[in-house]
């Protein structure tokens, strides 16, 4: 492998850890699919796609082997590889097209049909973990207009926790930064002492939470983030993302 396409794939790693995590729906399982596709592509001849877009390709083939459970979604394997690429990973519909090795026109249409179905489908009550309280307001406007209801505005961890005991929302957005406030990753863990439910952390820097050294998120999205981009993340949170062995 050329030294240049090697560096490629070294800045890439973070967002094919993103992109497989929340495909699967699992730290573990997404860092292995990442970790198995680069040892697939080191053995491949070279892509005309660069290097980032390549590694998509091979993740998502490789997804394609572990989904075969018979368990009926409302979109198919495809369309959520579409809709992850396009929203969570920002990649356009012509090269999420190339990608999953679809005319563009094939690619359009499945995209249009999942917007149309994932909002219908994933419906539930959103706590959300942030400090900035013009922040929140905004990421309150955003939960409400994707049709879900809110359970509860956390600014604090303290907050986080008491609201979480007294709403049992059915997902957590959190922040990860909350200043004097406290941290949202360690809300999200005392919270989960006491139930388990889906979580979504939300950072400026989803690089530095996408290294695969630690016990890192599962679901990450990018501040500032669009509509469709909370939607389909909350769609993979809440069904589990692909089923793996």
């Amino acid at each position: 492998m050329p030294d240049s396409q090697r560096s490629e794939l070294i800045r890439a790693l973070p967002y094919a850890r993103r992109y497989a995590r929340a495909l699967t729906g699992s730290q573990p399982h997404g860092d292995l699919l990442v970790a198995e596709s680069l040892r697939d592509l080191a053995a491949r001849p070279a892509d005309t796609l660069p290097a980032r877009l390549s590694l998509y390709r091979v993740i998502s083939q490789k997804a394609a082997s572990l989904s075969d459970t018979g368990q009926t979604r409302a979109l198919t394997l495809t369309q959520r590889e579409l809709l992850l690429l396009t929203t969570l990973e920002g990649v356009s519909p012509s090269q999420a097209a190339r990608i999953l090795e679809l005319t563009p026109e094939e690619a359009e249409a499945q995209i249009s049909a999942a917007h149309k179905t994932i909002r219908a489908v994933s419906q539930t009550s959103i706590l959300i973990i942030e400090d900035e309280p013009i922040i929140a307001m905004d990421i309150e406007d955003l939960v409400l207009r994707c049709g879900h209801t809110v359970a509860g505005v956390a600014h604090t961890q303290a907050e986080a926790v008491e609201l979480a005991k007294q709403t049992h929302p059915g997902l957590i957005l959190a922040d990860i930064n909350l200043g004097e406030g406290g941290n949202g990753m360690d809300a999200v863990t005392e919270i989960m002492q006491s139930m388990t439910v889906p979580v979504i952390f939300v950072t400026a820097y989803p690089e530095c939470l996408l290294t695969g050294n630690t016990v890192e998120p599962s679901f990450v999205i990018t501040k500032p983030f669009e509509p469709m981009t909370l939607a389909t993340a909350t769609y993979q949170a809440i069904t589990g993302g692909v089923p793996v062995p």
